[in-house]
């Protein structure tokens, strides 16, 4: 199960661990909630990656630290640096190739 994350422990999830993707997301976003089952499945198939979920209505600040202008955006740390970017819906096996790309 992802990891909700906020303004308090954002930064300490992503800095601690080696690579983590983070689902920057919305309720009421249909996009999102065509992604969120993609992104549990292959937090079963990855168990080296944290999954981990922020609510852009809920943390304003995080998402316009990241300049979050549309979502879903999924974004990829890599010892707490961001290595990549995905905005909108993706394909599994697309997103598992970009996941593996930074291990």
């Amino acid at each position: 199960m992802a990891i909700e994350l906020t303004t308090n422990n954002f930064r300490d999830f992503v800095s601690r661990n080696d690579i983590v993707l983070v689902d920057f997301w919305a309720p009421w976003c249909s996009p999102c909630l065509l992604i969120a089952p993609i992104i549990e499945e292959l937090e079963k198939e990855m168990p080296d990656v944290r999954f981990a979920k922020v609510n852009v209505d809920e943390n304003q600040e995080i998402a316009s630290m990241f300049g979050i202008m549309s979502i879903p955006t999924l974004m990829i740390f890599k010892g707490g640096e961001t290595v990549d970017m995905v905005i909108g819906v993706i394909a599994k096996d697309a997103l598992k190739e970009r996941l593996l790309r930074h291990m």
